[in-house]
């Protein structure tokens, strides 16, 4: 199935019941008074993170999502029953903004949470709130409050530890088969990949990551040219990149180049994402010899100059996948201790 990154919805949060104008009246009891009762206060709508959802693609079907109006008030009395509240299941990693204010109003990122979108209207008051002692007969009551209503875009950000990065055909598709169950399309044209996939590494029992396939990105991918700028903002979450490259590109470019107009294309939508660690993999090396493979690595590096880790692997042939696979599930280990050693310390303030 095809991912829908975004979908826009309309919520409208149920209104209060009125309040009652009501008086008691029951033989043997005269002047009873006042007694109409309050209304029901409306249904609120929330927003739930569902692990078993991937994809927003319900939301193309329903895009007006409406809680019940509270019940009015009545004599006796009684309240007004309160409207039912609606919830609406989202994938996890689904960000949630205002389409009016353009705000960020919340971002699920964890399986059960809860947000409100739309609050209820509070029901009104009836009759028997306003008895005095001047006033022993009140006609007066309050009309329920009307419940809020949002215009909303949904965003789903894959939640991926890992993103790999680069051109079309760097061979990010046959990276994925070769160290994961996933079985993305993999061709020799460009743009193979049309959306996201997801793979779990498994380096051994107890110990994996989650690796996202990217679409390829072009040069102006971060002002809408290819495909790639649909699914820039699938990175912002993964905590290491992985920039393909092949070591000598079969178009007759410049693997230098190439990795240039990456960062570029990085650095126009995101300048946090120049800030993500990056490792470098120079792929296809099963098409060179191994010691030009390596001389030819070393020089590109050295013109990128290039102080993050690199690796020379090929995908296809399987060769150095293991090596880089089990470092970055080490990487991934070190920032998960730090993390919990840091929560720990907040506790324990």
């Amino acid at each position: 199935m095809k991912l829908v990154d975004e979908a826009e919805i309309q919520v409208i949060a149920g209104n209060g019941g009125n309040g009652c104008i009501g008086f008691r009246r029951e033989k043997f009891i005269p002047l009873g008074g006042p007694d109409g009762g309050d209304g029901g206060d409306g249904g609120s709508v929330w927003l739930v993170a569902d692990e078993n959802l991937n994809t927003l693609v319900d939301f193309r079907h329903q895009k007006v999502f409406r809680a019940q109006r509270g019940e009015n008030g009545m004599g006796q009395q009684r309240y007004g029953k309160a409207g039912d509240d609606i919830v609406i299941r989202v994938p996890v990693g689904t960000a949630i903004t205002n389409v009016g204010t353009d705000e960020l109003i919340g971002d699920l990122t964890e399986h059960g949470h809860r947000l409100l979108v739309a609050k209820g209207g509070k029901g009104g008051l009836g009759n028997m709130h306003f008895k005095s002692s001047i006033n022993r007969s009140p006609r007066r009551a309050t009309s329920g409050e009307e419940g809020e209503q949002r215009e909303l875009m949904l965003e789903l950000k894959l939640l991926a530890d890992v993103g790999l990065l680069g051109f079309p055909n760097a061979g990010k598709s046959t990276l994925i088969r070769a160290v994961s169950a996933a079985t993305p399309k993999v061709a020799d044209y460009p743009f193979t990949t049309l959306y996201p996939n997801l793979g779990v590494v498994s380096v051994e029992p107890g110990r994996s990551f989650v690796i996202a396939d990217i679409p390829g990105l072009i040069e102006g991918a971060a002002e809408g040219a290819g495909l790639g700028a649909l699914f820039l903002r699938h990175i912002q979450r993964t905590r290491l990149l992985l920039h393909l490259v092949e070591i000598e590109p079969l178009d007759g470019g410049d693997a230098v180049d190439q990795v240039r107009a990456i960062e570029r294309e990085l650095a126009r939508f995101d300048a946090d994402l120049m800030r993500k660690p990056r490792w470098l993999l120079l792929n296809k090396a099963d098409l060179l010899p191994a010691e030009d493979a390596r001389a030819h690595a070393e020089r590109i590096v050295a013109a990128l100059d290039w102080q993050q880790p690199w690796f020379v692997i090929s995908g296809l042939a399987h060769e150095g996948t293991r090596a880089v696979m089990l470092q970055v599930q080490a990487f991934l280990d070190q920032l998960n201790q730090a993390e919990a050693e840091a929560r720990d310390a907040a506790d324990g303030a």
